[in-house]
Order: structure tokens, then C-alpha cells, then sequence
């Protein structure tokens, strides 16, 4: 990471997991606004109280869902934050799943969610990870193969730490009405040398969003780097 440029006054947080062997490295505090990255945590939380309630996501939620990760779409966001219960509902979702420093955003305002990219790494844990998830094979299996699917123009971030075409991914960005700046996030699985690692990136204060990107792309590199191995050892953190 002091390889990774920080400008104008930029903070980033990232965190990275190697499933596999345990490795995990870590880099940056605080909570930052999650921007369309909670989208994942909507999607998990709606299909965790599906399950409690022993049935199967509906055909709108479905579609919601689609159009929500795939596309990001805010309509169907807001949609499936009503069906979950609003803030309390991720909250309580999240505290299952093992999130422990991520609150919901107030209101309707489910953009303004704060976490850290630690319980990102925790999250991603619960829907790539079978072993000690909550969530069932086809569960995990909706989320993930939806992340697999973003649309064009939407593909940056935690990709750039993959090999070729091998990653899963949601994005986040938002242009803070208060400051004029940039929060960017990313979130995913990649696979590089022909590893997964699971990899969290938070960003705000950027000038515009292309500098957003690049802050986050790189931090994605280092991640992966710092996981690989020359990185920490199994089971070890880094911070």
C-alpha cells in the first residue's frame, strides 16, 4: 500500500482473504459509505429471511435482484430494502452473517450504509465459502453468479487484480452532495495465479471518479499481492 498513491486528501481501507490457506491481510480503519456495494448485503439479507421462512425468493425478487447487482439498479435497491425491513433488517441480517461494524443507512437512504472492509472480507466469506456459511448452496449461488454477470462499463475495481475474466464483482459510487467528492468501492472474488482471494476496497474523498477507480483498483493489486506467496503466512493479518 505506500506503493498506492493517495491525492487530495483521499482514504482508502482495503482487506483480502486467500480461502484456501487462510491468509489474510489488512490495511486502513474506519467506516466509510458503502455507496451501491450493499447491494450484496440487501441481496443476502432478503434471501437469508427467505430461507428462514423455508421458501424460495419470489419471481419480483428475483427480478429485482437481476436488475439490482447486474445492473445496478437503484429502483430495484430500494424495492428489495423495503422487503428486507429497512435498516434494522440489514443490521440484524449482517449480525448473523457475522458483520460486526456495519450499520444500516437511515431511512430510505440505503446508500449511506457505513462499514469497514473487514466485514466486507466477512460478508463475501458467507456467499463464496460454503463451509460455515448461513446461506444455502442456491443461495450463494444467486448472489455469486449474479456478481459474475455486471454489466459493461461496470467491471472496474477488484477486477483488475484478476486473471482475465476471472472474477465476481459489485460496485459502489457516489458523488457527495456535501463536498463534491467520490466515494468508490469494490468488492468480489478474483482469481490470479490461479487463486481465489476475496478482496474488500473502500474509498472516499476522491476528486472525480476516475481517480476513485484507479485508487481502488490499485489497492486491489496490492491486496492480492499481499496475500500471494510473499504475503503474510496462513492465518496470519497484516495491517
Amino acid at each position: 500500500m505506500a506503493r498506492v498513491p493517495l491525492t487530495g486528501g483521499a482514504e482508502v481501507a482495503v482487506a483480502a482473504l486467500d480461502p484456501a490457506s487462510g491468509a489474510s491481510a489488512a490495511w486502513g480503519a474506519g467506516r466509510f459509505e458503502t455507496a451501491s456495494i450493499v447491494k450484496v448485503g440487501i441481496l443476502a439479507a432478503l434471501l437469508l429471511r427467505a430461507g428462514d421462512a423455508g421458501r424460495e425468493p419470489t419471481v419480483a425478487e428475483r427480478a429485482h435482484a437481476a436488475a439490482m447487482i447486474v445492473r445496478s439498479d437503484n429502483d430495484s435497491a430500494s424495492a428489495l430494502w423495503r422487503a428486507i425491513g429497512g435498516a434494522r433488517g440489514l443490521d440484524a441480517a449482517h449480525e448473523r452473517l457475522g458483520l460486526t461494524r456495519t450499520e444500516g443507512g437511515e431511512g430510505t437512504l440505503w446508500g449511506l450504509t457505513r462499514t469497514t472492509a473487514v466485514d466486507q472480507v466477512a460478508l463475501l466469506r458467507q456467499l463464496f465459502v460454503a463451509d460455515g456459511s448461513l446461506l444455502g448452496g442456491d443461495a450463494r449461488a444467486c448472489v455469486t453468479g449474479l456478481m459474475g454477470r455486471i454489466a459493461e462499463g461496470q467491471r472496474w475495481g477488484v477486477s483488475a487484480a484478476a486473471d482475465g475474466s476471472a472474477w465476481a464483482l459489485k460496485n459502489g459510487w457516489l458523488r457527495r452532495s456535501t463536498t463534491g467528492l467520490w466515494v468508490v468501492n469494490s468488492v468480489g472474488r478474483v482469481t490470479s495465479g490461479g487463486r481465489d482471494r476475496l478482496v474488500a476496497v473502500v474509498s472516499r474523498g476522491s476528486a472525480t471518479l476516475a481517480e476513485g477507480i484507479s485508487l481502488v483498483e490499485a489497492a486491489a493489486r496490492a491486496a492480492v499481492s499481499a496475500t500471494g506467496a510473499g504475503g503474510p503466512g496462513a492465518g496470519q493479518k497484516s495491517s
